[in-house]
């Protein structure tokens, strides 16, 4: 088992045979399939939305 991180997609297709995806607000996804595989699929989950960009919402720091 190897972790590679790279935003090299045409790397990630050919290497990957999971992918481990860090999306929206602290959600992780577990893929089985390569990166164009887990693009499709996640275009078909979230539609049109998938390829929209999406402002981040940040956690109010609180001090102790």
């Amino acid at each position: 088992c190897v972790v590679v991180i790279s935003h090299d997609r045409w790397f990630l297709d050919r290497i990957a045979t999971h992918v481990l995806a860090f999306e929206g607000d602290s959600q992780v996804r577990w893929f089985e399939g390569n990166f164009s595989d887990y693009e499709v699929w996640r275009k078909k989950e979230l539609g049109i939305s998938a390829d929209q960009p999406k402002r981040i919402k940040y956690k109010p720091l609180s001090r102790k």
